[in-house]
């Protein structure tokens, strides 16, 4: 019992203030919650890795927990090649007119362009290789490959399997970048440069040309190469016969020598 007046419980032991028994007792009642809480912490096992697996999966997916697609900002998608518009636009029906094709799908058509440097230096000079395959990686924006000799010539001081070149194989949307690149960019940069020769067909529809120069590609920067060193193009095409492929070449923009 408390004394009115005084507030002192009648056998005269002191009372805490009101303040000092609320915050008590909030602390009692919190107090086995969060040993509670530590408990089940302790308890729960972890995660699987399966499950971390699956979650990290659909993170790279850009999908949420709950199996919503998490919206990403917008991407445009990449234009379509000029060249390859011309192609279905104007060349498959001037060939056709002009050849007397029943069907689309008999129309020639570019199937590849390789680029390749050959270097016999590679085998005294070992920083040729890398400079070379820079610059085959630069013109044609992908990676190129080593080429290596398929057998030992012992006058050329040569054993099979050495390094002598690289090369890489353009197709799809890159063959048609890199042979737009070459007519209107790269060709017209040539010193002295009257006309492609046409006697670079092989007889089955393909066409090479030989560069001597790879500076004339504008991506190559003349301060940064070691030396000058040419590079052969080879396209090849669908065409039956070397007319055939002549006149897809020649509707493309390349600038060959007028006959007499």
């Amino acid at each position: 019992m408390l004394d009115d007046e005084t507030q002192q419980p009648e056998n005269g032991e002191p009372v805490a203030p009101q303040d000092e028994i609320a915050t008590n007792g909030a602390a009692s009642e919190e107090a086995p919650a969060e040993a509670s809480d530590h408990s089940v912490a302790e308890e729960a096992p972890a995660a699987p890795r399966r499950q971390r697996a699956a979650r990290g999966q659909r993170a790279a997916r850009g999908v949420g927990d709950g199996g919503v697609a998490v919206a990403d900002a917008p991407r445009k998608a990449a234009p379509p090649p000029r060249l390859l518009e011309q192609y279905r636009e104007e060349i498959v029906p001037a060939m056709m007119r002009e050849f007397g094709y029943s069907n689309t799908m008999e129309v020639p058509r570019l199937q590849k362009i390789v680029l390749n440097i050959g270097l016999g230096e590679a085998l005294t000079n070992g920083r040729a290789m890398e400079a070379a395959t820079q610059d085959l990686a630069t013109i044609s924006g992908q990676k190129p490959i080593t080429t290596r000799a398929r057998k030992s010539i012992a006058n050329f001081k040569l054993r099979e399997g050495s390094a002598i070149g690289t090369a890489v194989t353009l197709r799809g949307a890159r063959m048609y970048h890199f042979l737009d690149r070459l007519v209107n960019t790269a060709l017209p940069r040539i010193r002295d440069f009257r006309g492609i020769p046409r006697r670079g067909l092989d007889g089955r529809g393909n066409f090479s040309i030989g560069i001597r120069e790879q500076i004339i590609f504008p991506e190559i920067d003349y301060n940064q190469i070691d030396r000058i060193r040419g590079l052969q193009v080879t396209i090849a095409t669908t065409a039956k016969n070397d007319a055939e492929a002549l006149r897809l070449l020649e509707m493309y923009g390349f600038p060959f020598i007028r006959e007499a």
